[in-house]
């Protein structure tokens, strides 16, 4: 299979982390997702794995797509993944809600054009 043969597998994966970080996050202000509770904090484990997750995807984009699709901000969205990931103390939460917030619904724009349409299924 070539490479540009699983970018809409990856751009579903996009999509679909970046859909659960806006719902994870649309009804809770933000000095509730920062509050050192429980709840808050494994609202801020999930949306820190799930754009875990979306920057892994974006990482595995074909250099077809990276190419062609220039406004897609996979630097910025690789970047956050590394820093979650190897550098897990210097993750800054306020800067997480403002991504879960304001950037995750940007993108959700931005990728809902790209998305092909998904195939029959024997139910259609």
């Amino acid at each position: 299979m070539q490479p540009e043969e699983r970018d809409p597998a990856y751009l579903w994966d996009m999509l679909i982390v970046a859909r659960s970080v806006v719902e994870f996050t649309h009804d809770i202000t933000r000095d509730a997702f920062l509050s050192d509770n429980r709840d808050a904090e494994i609202i801020r484990l999930a949306v820190e794995r799930k754009l875990e997750i979306l920057g892994e995807a974006a990482r595995r984009v074909s250099p077809h797509f990276r190419e062609t699709h220039p406004e897609i901000p996979r630097a910025q969205i690789i970047g956050l993944r590394n820093l979650i990931s190897h550098e897990y103390d210097r993750v800054d939460h306020e800067r997480i809600y403002a991504i879960a917030r304001e950037e995750a619904p940007q993108l959700i724009a931005l990728l809902e054009p790209l998305i092909p349409p998904l195939p029959p299924t024997e139910d259609d």
